[in-house]
Protein backbone atom coordinates (compact mmCIF):
# COMPACT_ATOMS: atom_id res chain seq x y z
CA UNK A 1 0.00 0.00 0.00
CA UNK A 2 1.42 3.38 -0.80
CA UNK A 3 0.78 6.45 1.20
CA UNK A 4 -0.36 10.27 0.73
CA UNK A 5 1.48 11.11 3.46
CA UNK A 6 4.67 9.54 2.73
CA UNK A 7 4.82 10.90 -0.84
CA UNK A 8 4.06 14.55 0.58
CA UNK A 9 6.56 14.49 3.48
CA UNK A 10 9.42 13.04 0.82
CA UNK A 11 8.61 16.12 -1.35
CA UNK A 12 8.75 18.24 1.88
CA UNK A 13 12.01 17.18 2.68
CA UNK A 14 13.55 17.03 -0.69
CA UNK A 15 12.83 20.25 -2.17
CA UNK A 16 10.76 22.19 0.70
CA UNK A 17 7.62 22.13 -0.87
CA UNK A 18 5.16 19.65 -1.82
CA UNK A 19 3.89 19.02 -5.35
CA UNK A 20 0.10 19.86 -6.54
CA UNK A 21 -1.95 17.35 -5.93
CA UNK A 22 -2.20 15.85 -9.87
CA UNK A 23 1.08 14.21 -9.84
CA UNK A 24 0.07 12.29 -6.98
CA UNK A 25 -3.26 11.64 -9.32
CA UNK A 26 -1.37 10.69 -12.16
CA UNK A 27 1.06 8.60 -10.38
CA UNK A 28 -1.42 6.55 -9.43
CA UNK A 29 -3.30 6.42 -12.24
CA UNK A 30 -0.15 5.68 -14.14
CA UNK A 31 0.59 2.66 -12.09
CA UNK A 32 -2.58 1.32 -12.09
CA UNK A 33 -3.25 1.41 -16.25
CA UNK A 34 -4.85 -1.50 -17.13
CA UNK A 35 -2.13 -3.26 -19.46
CA UNK A 36 -0.16 -3.63 -16.87
CA UNK A 37 0.71 -6.47 -14.50
CA UNK A 38 3.56 -6.11 -12.99
CA UNK A 39 4.80 -2.82 -12.92
CA UNK A 40 1.62 -1.56 -10.76
CA UNK A 41 1.06 -0.40 -7.35
CA UNK A 42 1.80 -3.41 -5.58
CA UNK A 43 5.62 -3.29 -7.33
CA UNK A 44 6.04 -0.30 -6.19
CA UNK A 45 4.79 -1.02 -2.78
CA UNK A 46 7.57 -3.82 -2.55
CA UNK A 47 10.15 -1.36 -3.27
CA UNK A 48 9.36 0.79 -0.75
CA UNK A 49 9.06 -1.68 1.80
CA UNK A 50 12.66 -3.20 0.52
CA UNK A 51 13.82 0.18 0.74
CA UNK A 52 12.89 1.15 4.56
CA UNK A 53 14.72 -1.97 5.54
CA UNK A 54 18.03 -0.28 3.96
CA UNK A 55 17.44 3.25 4.43
CA UNK A 56 19.89 3.85 6.96
CA UNK A 57 22.74 2.26 5.02
CA UNK A 58 21.99 5.05 2.03
CA UNK A 59 24.45 8.21 1.60
CA UNK A 60 21.00 10.03 -0.08
CA UNK A 61 18.30 8.11 1.17
CA UNK A 62 15.37 10.80 -0.25
CA UNK A 63 16.82 10.54 -3.67
CA UNK A 64 16.89 7.13 -3.93
CA UNK A 65 13.30 6.84 -2.35
CA UNK A 66 12.56 9.60 -5.41
CA UNK A 67 13.40 7.44 -7.88
CA UNK A 68 11.95 4.71 -6.76
CA UNK A 69 8.29 6.44 -6.91
CA UNK A 70 8.91 7.32 -10.28
CA UNK A 71 10.71 4.57 -11.56
CA UNK A 72 8.13 2.71 -13.70
CA UNK A 73 5.86 5.56 -14.05
CA UNK A 74 6.12 5.36 -17.50
CA UNK A 75 5.59 2.21 -18.73
CA UNK A 76 4.59 0.54 -21.93
CA UNK A 77 5.98 -3.33 -23.08
CA UNK A 78 5.86 -1.69 -26.88
CA UNK A 79 8.39 1.43 -26.29
CA UNK A 80 11.90 1.21 -25.18
CA UNK A 81 12.11 4.72 -23.54
CA UNK A 82 10.58 4.11 -20.29
CA UNK A 83 13.20 4.67 -17.84
CA UNK A 84 14.12 7.76 -19.88
CA UNK A 85 10.37 9.12 -19.74
CA UNK A 86 9.99 8.21 -16.36
CA UNK A 87 12.99 10.66 -16.03
CA UNK A 88 11.39 13.09 -17.80
CA UNK A 89 8.25 13.35 -15.65
CA UNK A 90 9.80 13.49 -12.30
CA UNK A 91 12.33 16.10 -14.05
CA UNK A 92 9.03 17.92 -14.38
CA UNK A 93 7.85 17.40 -10.81
CA UNK A 94 11.36 18.73 -9.35
CA UNK A 95 11.63 21.55 -11.39
CA UNK A 96 8.03 22.80 -10.72
CA UNK A 97 9.25 22.41 -6.75
CA UNK A 98 11.68 24.39 -7.35
CA UNK A 99 14.63 21.43 -6.58
CA UNK A 100 18.17 22.20 -6.89
CA UNK A 101 19.45 21.17 -10.14
CA UNK A 102 22.09 18.84 -8.44
CA UNK A 103 18.98 17.19 -6.76
CA UNK A 104 17.55 16.51 -10.15
CA UNK A 105 20.36 15.52 -11.99
CA UNK A 106 20.88 12.86 -8.76
CA UNK A 107 16.94 11.39 -9.04
CA UNK A 108 16.77 11.11 -13.09
CA UNK A 109 20.37 9.49 -12.78
CA UNK A 110 18.99 6.87 -10.64
CA UNK A 111 15.94 6.37 -12.74
CA UNK A 112 18.02 5.94 -15.66
CA UNK A 113 20.07 3.09 -13.75
CA UNK A 114 16.65 0.83 -13.79
CA UNK A 115 17.14 0.03 -17.39
CA UNK A 116 19.73 -2.49 -16.26
CA UNK A 117 22.34 -1.66 -18.72
CA UNK A 118 25.29 0.96 -16.57
CA UNK A 119 26.69 -0.26 -13.50
CA UNK A 120 25.79 1.89 -10.56
CA UNK A 121 28.84 4.44 -9.35
CA UNK A 122 27.90 4.67 -5.81
CA UNK A 123 25.94 2.76 -2.89
CA UNK A 124 22.59 4.40 -3.97
CA UNK A 125 22.80 3.24 -7.23
CA UNK A 126 23.48 -0.11 -6.22
CA UNK A 127 21.06 -0.39 -3.76
CA UNK A 128 18.77 1.23 -6.07
CA UNK A 129 19.16 -1.46 -8.52
CA UNK A 130 19.09 -4.45 -5.53
CA UNK A 131 15.44 -3.14 -4.51
CA UNK A 132 13.97 -3.24 -8.15
CA UNK A 133 15.74 -6.78 -8.26
CA UNK A 134 14.99 -7.82 -4.95
CA UNK A 135 11.99 -9.98 -6.77
CA UNK A 136 14.30 -12.38 -8.32
CA UNK A 137 14.57 -13.55 -4.94
CA UNK A 138 11.24 -13.95 -3.45
CA UNK A 139 9.77 -16.82 -2.28
CA UNK A 140 8.45 -19.21 -4.18
CA UNK A 141 4.68 -18.50 -4.27
CA UNK A 142 5.62 -14.73 -5.21
CA UNK A 143 8.13 -15.73 -7.39
CA UNK A 144 5.69 -17.66 -9.69
CA UNK A 145 3.32 -14.56 -9.78
CA UNK A 146 5.58 -12.24 -10.61
CA UNK A 147 6.45 -14.77 -13.35
CA UNK A 148 2.99 -15.06 -14.84
CA UNK A 149 2.62 -10.70 -14.51
CA UNK A 150 5.25 -10.42 -16.96
CA UNK A 151 4.17 -12.95 -18.98
CA UNK A 152 0.70 -11.17 -19.38
CA UNK A 153 2.56 -7.81 -19.52
CA UNK A 154 3.92 -9.49 -22.81
CA UNK A 155 0.63 -11.18 -24.10
CA UNK A 156 1.67 -9.85 -27.55
CA UNK A 157 4.71 -12.06 -28.21
CA UNK A 158 3.77 -15.13 -29.43
CA UNK A 159 5.37 -17.86 -26.96
CA UNK A 160 8.41 -19.12 -28.74
CA UNK A 161 9.88 -15.66 -29.15
CA UNK A 162 8.99 -14.60 -25.23
CA UNK A 163 10.58 -18.02 -23.86
CA UNK A 164 13.57 -17.23 -25.90
CA UNK A 165 13.99 -13.41 -24.90
CA UNK A 166 12.81 -14.08 -21.32
CA UNK A 167 15.42 -17.31 -21.13
CA UNK A 168 18.22 -14.91 -22.72
CA UNK A 169 17.57 -12.03 -19.76
CA UNK A 170 17.60 -14.53 -16.90
CA UNK A 171 20.68 -16.33 -17.79
CA UNK A 172 22.43 -13.14 -18.10
CA UNK A 173 21.36 -12.90 -14.47
CA UNK A 174 22.73 -16.43 -13.63
CA UNK A 175 25.93 -15.37 -15.41
CA UNK A 176 26.74 -12.60 -12.78
CA UNK A 177 29.65 -13.44 -10.15
CA UNK A 178 26.46 -11.92 -8.08
CA UNK A 179 22.99 -10.97 -8.95
CA UNK A 180 23.09 -8.50 -6.02
CA UNK A 181 25.92 -5.80 -5.95
CA UNK A 182 25.22 -5.21 -1.75
CA UNK A 183 26.28 -7.46 0.90
CA UNK A 184 22.74 -6.97 2.44
CA UNK A 185 20.95 -8.17 -0.85
CA UNK A 186 23.32 -10.90 -1.50
CA UNK A 187 22.94 -12.20 2.05
CA UNK A 188 19.06 -11.69 1.87
CA UNK A 189 18.26 -13.12 -1.26
CA UNK A 190 20.80 -13.93 -3.45
CA UNK A 191 20.39 -18.01 -3.09
CA UNK A 192 16.85 -17.72 -3.57
CA UNK A 193 16.91 -15.88 -6.50
CA UNK A 194 19.25 -18.19 -8.01
CA UNK A 195 16.85 -21.04 -7.62
CA UNK A 196 14.20 -18.87 -8.89
CA UNK A 197 15.79 -18.28 -11.79
CA UNK A 198 17.30 -21.69 -12.25
CA UNK A 199 14.15 -23.45 -12.43
CA UNK A 200 12.27 -20.45 -14.57
CA UNK A 201 15.33 -20.85 -16.91
CA UNK A 202 14.64 -24.90 -17.06
CA UNK A 203 10.85 -24.44 -17.81
CA UNK A 204 11.22 -21.96 -20.81
CA UNK A 205 13.93 -24.00 -22.34
CA UNK A 206 11.32 -26.83 -22.34
CA UNK A 207 8.94 -25.07 -22.97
Amino acid sequence: MIELARWQQLWQRLTGLQPAEHWWTELQQQYSAPQRAYHTLQHLAECLQHFDAVRALLPHPDAVEAALWAHDVIYDTHRHDNEAASAAWVQQLLQETAAPPATIQQVTDLIGLTKHVAEPVDEDGAYLLDIDLAILGAAPVRFAEYEQQVRQEYHWVAWPAFCTGRAQILQSFLQRPTIYRTPFFQAKFEAQARTNLAASLHNLTQS
